[in-house]
């Protein structure tokens, strides 16, 4: 099939891109760098050990410096134990099947640990993901398969455009008196939906709580229970809590980003080592791991008579561990039985725990920032889908500019919002930020139909700032420097600390100081502006109030202030990827009661948004020149 074939190709450029891009950079960093880029951690100690299926081990690590570094790791991820002697030579491979904030289990291809392992220093390696490539591919398959099905093709027909979506016609919506009226429409169009709806939830519009009502009344109405999935572990983590917080039995799949005790009483493994059959399951781990250390003492040089004694010892050690499988496969079966609802990313929708699992009803947030062959993963699994997301926010992440230029960035939600807008309910009302804030946005984005609740539509900081600047740099001379492919601007990123710093003082904010977000689209230039806050001692004691990063980490969260630092000021009215406004409606949207945007008007004018971005600040009385901020 066409529809298919295509995205397979888009993703063998991708894998091809990626895998060149990780073989670039593991060959050319130093252990320090790799651990900087969260591709290592370096160095950890063993923890514990023991013995899984396969004659295979498991080793628990733990990190005991550079904790707060971020990184890559994940469940299903391939990873190398390995030592800083002979990093090359003495390293062995294996699967992560669990990920803390600072602890990783790691099952190595060994039945026993290495020589090497007991001298020197212990690092892991993260090894390129070739997992989540096969799982998509797979995905994409098996939906070629299923498309020639008459009843379980349904859903793979409908998506693909070969089929129309159809709805039960309710003789009266179902009320949710604590949902505003957008939130109910949404409800009751997943409720009557027979196998397609689509929340489009812009900014601040209250999307997580209309999902967490509309799951609760999904599982109550079918009696079935429902798979939830997200991009990220962070929004997979975020529903999986408020899920439970409503009443619902929650099964959290993989490992959490957030380490919190709410959510691991959450996870497999938790609610494993809670199930009344798991005494009898570490005796017998017990019993095992004692007959292998028995075997393991023969030496190399021994008879016949020892020979038999160790090939008993560990034929009694492997018959243990299947009786550990089978009280393990128990109790999993049990737990998975009682969830109300599965939560876990989009890969993760293949765990080897759901693997085999089909589902009434698959929901799919943050749908917008899904590659969409990554959403064929759950997909294949669904009678019904549910996506939700905002496809006027970030797109999705793709590594090749080939694949980019040939529509890999295009989600199946963009396609779907194209194709059936029958089965789109957009939420119109926000929560979060002022009317003229979000005025903008909703001009530019949302067709004007997106209005502010009375809550916050008038709500300022110190109730009387305007909650709106846009603050010119033109003719102040702030350059921006280019070094290879990273830009910043060191002018400007001074003038924005200053800004701030002026700001605080005029309005004495020490006794109630407000969340601050400084937003940049450049990674150099978040390195400017947080060595500037260092050497900014007014505003250091407030440095926990105060956020700095790029507008793809703001995702998904809100600040009292925003202030984006643009970047960009040149001749020849290079913007490069600012020209992506997706990205930018981000960035807008986050300021709660005040967005500033300190920025260049020569170089940003020539795009059609920011010209008109410009003229709209100028008619809310909100444009000022950063000659007036300078004592000029």
């Amino acid at each position: 099939m066409d529809y298919f074939k295509k995205l397979l190709d888009l993703l063998k450029t991708e894998r091809q891109e990626d895998e060149a891009m990780y073989r670039q950079l593991s060959s050319s960093l130093s252990v320090n760098d790799r651990r900087e880029a969260g591709l290592s951690w370096y160095p950890v100690a063993i923890r514990g050990t023991e013995p899984t299926k396969g004659d295979y081990i498991t080793v628990e690590l733990e990190r005991t410096t550079n904790q707060d570094i971020p990184h890559q790791f994940r469940t299903g991820a391939s990873a190398a134990l390995f030592s800083n002697h002979n990093r090359e030579h003495d390293r062995v491979e294996g699967v992560v099947n669990y990920v803390g904030a600072n602890k990783i289990k790691i099952t190595l291809r060994t039945d026993e640990l290495p020589e090497w392992s007991r001298n020197g220093k212990l690092g892991v390696d993260l090894l390129f993901d070739d997992n989540s490539y096969d799982e998509m591919q797979q995905a994409l398959r098996q939906a070629i398969a299923l498309n020639e099905k008459r009843e379980e093709g349904r859903l793979v027909r409908i998506l693909t455009g070969s089929q129309e979506p159809v709805f039960e016609n309710y003789v009266s919506p179902v009320p949710f008196p604590s949902l505003n009226p957008s939130q109910q429409e949404a409800v009751n169009k997943i409720l009557s939906a027979e196998d397609l709806a689509i929340v489009h939830g812009p900014p601040g519009t209250g999307k997580t709580t209309t999902l967490v009502q509309a799951i609760k009344a999904l599982v109550a109405k079918d009696k079935q229970q429902v798979l939830v999935v997200a991009p990220s572990n962070t929004a997979v983590d975020l529903l999986s809590e408020k899920l439970s917080d409503a009443g619902l039995n929650v099964l959290r799949v993989g490992n959490p980003a957030r380490v919190n005790e709410r959510l691991l009483s959450l996870t497999m493994d938790h609610k494993m080592a809670e199930h009344t059959a798991n005494k009898e399951i570490k005796r017998l781990k017990k019993q095992a791991g004692e007959f292998k250390d028995m075997a393991h003492k023969y030496k190399r040089n021994f008879g016949k008579a020892e020979r038999d004694q160790r090939k008993a010892l560990f034929d009694e050690a492997r018959n243990i561990m299947k009786q550990v499988e089978k009280t393990e496969q128990y109790i999993v079966d049990d737990l998975l039985a009682k969830a109300d609802v599965i939560t876990a990313t989009l890969i993760g929708a293949n765990h080897y725990l759901v693997r085999e699992r089909k589902f009434h009803t698959v929901v799919i947030d943050e749908a917008g920032q899904a590659l969409e062959p990554a959403t064929w993963v759950p997909v294949i699994k669904a009678r019904k889908l549910i996506l939700a997301g905002d496809h006027l926010q970030l797109p999705p992440t793709v590594k090749s500019n080939e694949a980019a230029k040939n529509g890999l960035t295009l989600t199946l939600l963009e396609k779907l919002v194209e194709r059936y807008p029958q089965s789109v309910v957009m939420l119109n009302e926000q929560y979060r930020m002022n009317r003229l804030i979000m005025g903008y946005s909703a001009a530019t984005f949302y067709d004007n139909q997106l209005k502010a609740h009375a809550s916050v539509e008038n709500h300022t900081l110190n109730n009387d700032e305007h909650p709106l600047q846009f603050i010119d740099t033109a003719g102040c001379g702030f350059e921006e420097k280019t070094s290879g492919n990273a830009i910043s601007n060191p002018e400007e990123a001074a003038f924005s600390i200053n800004y701030l710093k002026q700001l605080s003082a005029e309005k004495q904010w020490d006794a109630a100081f407000p969340t601050v977000g400084i937003i940049s689209p450049y990674r150099r230039q978040i390195d400017e502006l947080k060595a500037m806050l260092q050497q900014t001692p007014e505003l250091l004691a407030f440095q926990h109030r105060i956020t700095i990063n790029t507008i793809d980490s703001f995702q998904g969260q809100e600040r009292d202030m925003v202030l984006i630092s643009m970047t960009r000021s040149n001749n020849d009215n290079r913007i490069g990827f600012l020209s992506e406004i997706r990205r930018m409606n981000v960035a807008m949207t986050r300021a709660r009661k005040k967005l500033v945007v300190v920025g260049d008007s020569s170089t940003l004018s020539q795009h059609d948004y920011y010209a008109g971005f410009i003229a709209y600040a100028e008619q809310q009385e909100a444009y000022k020149s950063a000659w007036e901020y300078m004592g000029v």
